[in-house]
């Protein structure tokens, strides 16, 4: 086994603390989901903030190493907001809120110039490459708009999911990578977007026009990025009302603990971010595409649903925050069913690292999909299959508990694979 396999597997910290003794209460257990959701919101805000600095930093200082600064600042913050999406499905404020900060994928050509091999306007999306930041003035759905200010509220209210497209994403954490990494024209080839620090730069060194416009968009979008985690973290601190919501019925609580990992691990992970580009061979459905990053992004919302199993979460800063566990609860109903979803979890977990490890040694993710490549598809489906065993055991769980079957959230690429080629 590597040093790298190793490494990431120490990081997830996979031994779960010693059960306790005694009878465990829901309520317990609850409070302990809410405190990893205020640690690790928490965590998304702070990361955000030292990538608002580094943002701020190359606007005011543009240099290669004020972007490659923003880059590692901006993968940085991904570490803890990935293991936030296993609150996603079960709680309604969430997603209602996922959307601003994590929608994917996205067309880039809203934003600013792409390659001439990008294509222009779609039957599907009118506004594919309308280029925001070359046009101070443009038409939306009939309506003539004033972006010669780009702010916050014209990227939220104004050109998100604009005429109602869901990839005319203009807002959050895809939007920034956009801004950072730039275009990944490698296909299957090794290798992220290659942006031009220069596209930042004043005077007659800008290149690709509108630098202080490019600049003005990137700033909006992390500004609003810190915002709308700020009334996230709030949300789950105490006194703040999902908190609260999530704290009031005890049994919707559970519910919506196991709701959110299920569908996380099966539909969204194992589907749509896994075997979907798996089936299509396509980077383009890499989650992180522009900054080859999908690869730590898979690796955290696994761990993100292990930390609600095991009620421990590890934060930016070393600080542990765990207590009464969903393992502990299952475990007095049935320790068989405990020990085999813990065995599920933690092999899931395995896989994702050997997959993390293979990316960091060279062989990136968009290389994996690449049609043909057996070793490639093998590490991935291997993490496929692992989140699809998880999900059964999280199923029986719901049974263990003697709760009301939970539908979780499906994917074409499992479920019906012939309709991805419809």
């Amino acid at each position: 086994m590597t040093k790298l396999l190793n490494a990431a597997l120490a990081s997830t910290a996979l031994i779960a603390a010693p059960a306790l003794a005694g009878a465990v209460e829901k309520a317990e257990v609850l409070g302990t989901y809410v405190d990893i959701a205020a640690a690790a919101y928490g965590d998304s805000l702070t990361t955000a903030k030292a990538l608002q600095a580094a943002v701020d930093d190359l606007i005011a200082n543009p240099s290669a190493e004020a972007l490659e600064a923003a880059k590692a600042a901006w993968l940085e913050a991904r570490v803890p907001y990935q293991q936030t999406e296993v609150y996603r499905f079960g709680n309604a404020v969430v997603d209602d809120w996922e959307g601003k900060v994590n929608a994917w994928p996205l067309d880039e050509g809203l934003i600013d110039y792409v390659d001439a091999s990008y294509g222009g306007a779609t039957d599907e999306n009118a506004y594919a490459v309308l280029n925001v930041v070359a046009n101070p003035t443009f038409t939306l759905s009939g309506e003539e708009i004033d972006a010669s200010e780009i702010t916050p509220d014209l990227l939220e209210n104004t050109l998100q999911e604009a005429d109602e497209v869901e990839s005319n994403v203009a807002t959050g954490y895809h939007a920034i990578e956009f801004l950072l990494w730039g275009q990944d024209l490698n296909g299957t080839e090794k290798g992220a977007g290659n942006r031009p620090w220069t596209d930042y730069a004043t005077g007659d060194d800008c290149t690709n026009g509108n630098c202080d416009r490019r600049g003005a968009y990137l700033k909006a979008a992390t500004d609003l990025l810190v915002s709308d985690l700020e009334w996230m973290a709030g949300q789950w601190a105490e006194g703040g009302a999902a908190r609260a919501d999530l704290l009031a019925d005890e049994d919707a609580g559970i519910v919506a603990m196991l709701t959110g990992m299920g569908s996380l691990s099966y539909g969204e992970q194992a589907g749509e971010r896994m075997k979907l580009g798996v089936l299509l061979n396509d980077p383009e459905e890499e989650h992180d595409c522009f900054s080859d990053n999908t690869h730590n992004s898979h690796y955290y919302d696994g761990l993100g649903v292990h930390n609600v199993y095991f009620g421990s979460y590890t934060g930016v800063d070393g600080t542990v925050t765990s207590g009464p566990s969903l393992s502990d609860l299952v475990a007095e109903a049935d320790p068989e069913v405990d020990a085999t979803l813990k065995a599920d979890l933690s092999d899931t977990m395995f896989k994702l690292a050997t997959l993390k490890s293979a990316a960091e040694a060279g062989f990136s993710y968009d290389m994996m999909l690449e049609r043909g490549n057996e070793k490639g598809e093998a590490l991935i489906m291997n993490a496929v299959d692992a989140l699809v065993q998880q999900t059964k055991g999280i199923e029986r769980a719901v049974a263990a508990l003697e709760l009301d079957q939970i539908g979780f959230e499906g994917s074409d690429s499992l479920d019906n694979p012939d309709a991805v080629f419809e």
